[in-house]
């Protein structure tokens, strides 16, 4: 079984999380606005933070629509990774770490004048995810599925996640075996995680901040277990 915590959308409150909610294992993951607005430093000062979680083996992180700096200005990446070199940064590849093939995109349905936005149920977001190569085990994007942990506050339940995404990743052509894990952020206030039974994906929005923007959701932590594809989650 390999060890997985997921984190998202700490918005440069990474420090406000305390490190029992970090209890350690093989690989942290973060799925993106891990700044307020994108500043260079913001994220420099994310990179100082995320690379010294010494209680992980493998840290991997993909931006979100706050992390301006990586779309806008990408001759000042390396600036941002060189403080961490072991940390990987997935935008639109993959990476595999102990057997499990994970890939990161950072894109999502347009949301205001943000980062990393794309028209919806336009052919931009359609590449991006075909993309994904069928052989992934592990998922990251930004923003949700139509459908899955993608619930805002409103008149009825409003859904805001990318129907694209949803379409692609149920395409049994494309993927005739479902992704054992799909992770993102992105909703602060739909937070959580729906269970994959029978082989089904598990669906995890593991945003940490709330509405208000003050530190709320413990991060989320899995046992997976590639040989079967289950997912265990520990409390």
């Amino acid at each position: 079984m390999t060890k997985i915590t997921f984190l998202s959308d700490t918005h440069s409150k990474h420090n406000r999380i305390p490190m029992a909610d970090l209890p350690g294992g093989d690989i942290i993951i973060h799925c993106g606005d891990l700044t307020t607005r994108g500043y260079w430093e913001e994220a420099r000062d994310f990179m100082r933070w995320f690379g010294k979680l010494d209680q992980y083996t493998h840290k991997v992180f993909i931006a979100g629509n706050h992390d301006f700096v990586f779309e806008d200005l990408p001759h000042m990446v390396p600036s941002i990774l060189e403080i961490a070199p072991s940390v990987v940064y997935l935008q639109d590849k993959g990476v595999e770490i102990e057997g499990i093939k994970i890939y990161g995109s950072p894109w999502q349905p347009e949301f205001y004048d943000w980062a990393f936005n794309l028209p919806r149920n336009g052919d931009q977001l359609k590449e991006k995810w075909m993309a994904i190569p069928e052989e992934t085990d592990i998922l990251i994007t930004h923003g949700p599925p139509f459908g899955k942990l993608d619930a805002v506050p409103g008149v009825g339940q409003i859904r805001v996640g990318c129907e694209v995404l949803d379409k692609v990743l149920n395409d049994k052509t494309l993927f005739p075996k479902p992704i054992a894990i799909h992770a993102f952020g992105h909703i602060h206030c739909s937070y959580g995680a729906i269970p994959g039974y029978d082989g089904a994906t598990t669906h995890i929005n593991a945003s940490c901040l709330n509405e208000g923007y003050f530190y709320q959701n413990k991060p989320i932590t899995v046992e997976y277990d590639k040989a079967t594809g289950k997912v265990e989650f520990v409390l």
